[in-house]
């Protein structure tokens, strides 16, 4: 799994620790960020993560997954992900993008590619806690 724009490390090195037969690539363009998230890895001992400080345009390596969490809107982090998702399934859900939304989300939907693949998973589904009243999990398969 990558973990674009993860920013303090989130959320991959929480899924991390959930998920420690997962391998996880941390990412993001903000060295000092990347700083931060290196001695988090190393202090939990974290032994399934790696981190990387660059751009995702840059990166030669395929993923079964991406995952995002407030990178940017959805059309330009599907144009971001795609070309880095593996074509071959592996898993009970195909490769594909996974990102953490809120707000407008129907907004966002319609600038996806019109043969796209998605699911949206609302977050209150399972938290009712008001804060998660306009959020979302987004899947669009690879």
């Amino acid at each position: 799994m990558l973990d674009l724009g993860t920013g303090g490390g989130l959320p991959g090195i929480p899924l991390a620790i959930l998920f420690p037969q997962t391998h996880f690539t941390l990412i993001d363009a903000r060295s000092k960020k990347m700083i931060v998230v290196a001695d988090i890895v190393d202090k939990l001992g974290l032994q399934n993560v790696t981190f990387l400080h660059g751009r995702a345009e840059e990166l030669k390596i395929k993923f079964d997954f991406v995952l995002a969490r407030a990178v940017t809107a959805l059309d330009k982090l599907n144009m971001w992900a795609m070309p880095l998702i593996h074509g071959t399934h592996r898993h009970g859900l195909p490769n594909g993008l996974i990102a953490f939304k809120g707000g407008n989300i129907k907004e966002e939907l319609k600038s996806l590619p019109k043969k796209a693949y998605y699911e949206v998973i609302p977050i209150n589904d399972f938290f009712p806690e008001g804060y998660f009243e306009e959020k979302a999990l987004v899947y669009v398969q690879k």
